[in-house]
C-alpha cells in the first residue's frame, strides 16, 4: 500500500493502518530498534510503541515521508530506551562505540553529545549529508542512524572493512569542519 493511503487510515483513525504500517515498514523499524538496543524484545516493544506514537500524531500531523517519520519515532525510542539501560549498567556496545567516534568531533567538552542528541537531522546535518557523495552518505547514515556495526556496513555496500572505517574518518573529520564554520567550537 501507498504511504498517502496509509497516512490517510490514519486520519480516518482506521486500525488497519497499523496493520498496514506493520506490513510494510515493520522489518525496518525493527531493525533500526534492534542495531541500536541489541534485543529483539525490547525492538520490538520499541516498535509497538512507535506505532503508539504515530497513532497518536497522525493526525494532526501528516508525514510526507512516512518511512522517515516512523524511523525517527523507534530511533528515539530505541536512544531513550538504550540511555536508560546504559545509565543502569553502564556498558559498551555499538551505540557507545558510535557515539565515542563522534566524540572526535570535540577536544573535551561536550561538543559530542550535543551533536549526537541532535542526530535527528537539523539543517546543518542535512547540508553536511547532501554534500557527500552517494557511498559516503550511505556509510555514514548506516553507522550513525541506523548504528549498524563497521563489519555489517562493509558487508551490505560489498566494502572492505578498513574503507568502511577510512569514509567513516573523512566523514566525522569534514562534519567537524562544518560545525566549527557554524559557530559550534570545539
Amino acid at each position: 500500500m501507498e504511504d498517502e493511503k496509509i497516512v490517510e487510515l490514519y486520519w480516518q483513525r482506521s486500525e488497519s493502518a497499523l496493520a498496514e504500517t506493520q506490513t510494510k515498514y515493520g522489518r525496518y523499524l525493527n531493525t533500526v530498534a534492534d542495531n541500536i538496543l541489541q534485543s529483539g524484545e525490547d525492538a520490538a516493544e520499541c516498535v509497538n510503541d512507535a506505532l503508539l506514537a504515530a497513532w497518536n500524531a497522525i493526525p494532526p500531523a501528516k508525514p510526507q515521508m512516512l518511512q522517515t517519520f516512523l524511523g525517527k519515532l523507534v530511533r528515539n525510542l530505541a536512544l531513550d530506551k538504550w540511555r536508560a539501560q546504559s545509565a543502569e549498567k553502564r556498558g559498551g556496545g555499538r551505540v557507545a562505540e558510535a557515539l565515542d567516534e563522534l566524540a572526535d568531533l570535540s577536544d573535551g567538552n561536550d561538543l559530542a553529545e550535543s551533536v549526537a542528541e541532535r542526530l535527528d537531522f537539523s539543517a546543518l546535518i542535512g547540508s553536511f549529508l547532501s554534500g557527500l557523495n552517494e557511498k559516503d552518505r550511505l556509510v555514514f547514515m548506516k553507522r550513525y542512524w541506523h548504528f549498524m556495526s563497521v563489519r555489517e556496513i562493509a558487508e551490505d555496500l560489498r566494502l572492505s572493512e578498513s574503507n568502511v572505517r577510512v569514509i567513516l574518518h573523512r566523514c566525522r573529520k569534514t562534519l567537524k569542519t562544518q560545525l566549527e564554520k557554524e559557530g559550534f567550537e570545539s
